[in-house]
């Protein structure tokens, strides 16, 4: 299993529309690349690790397929609209992990 991970960093200055994430971005990621993307999370920072803090990540999101090459296959046809839609829930550059997952 795959992990596509998708980091929100807490910067100064950072906007961040869960609500269009969920129902919208995340949604149609699924949408176009069905089939191949079994399922997706979110996650939505609440602290750092220290008692108190700000959370290092505004949100996270994963995307989970069989394989790199499901993925690939997948995702290369539409990265471009993919990108497009970021500008509308978030003012961040995301940060991406491509995964193994080995327990889980």
């Amino acid at each position: 299993m795959i992990d596509v991970s998708i980091l929100y960093p807490n910067e100064a200055g950072a906007t961040f529309d869960f609500d269009y994430y969920r129902d919208q971005h995340m949604t149609m990621i699924q949408q176009k690349m069905a089939g191949a993307c079994s399922h997706f999370t979110i996650e939505k920072g609440l602290q750092g690790p220290v008692p108190g803090s700000d959370p290092t990540y505004l949100a996270i999101g994963h995307l989970f397929f069989e394989s790199l090459e499901a993925f690939t296959a997948a995702f290369g046809p539409h990265a471009k609209a993919i990108g497009a839609d970021i500008a509308n829930y978030t003012n961040l550059k995301p940060i991406i992990q491509i995964s193994e997952v080995l327990v889980g």
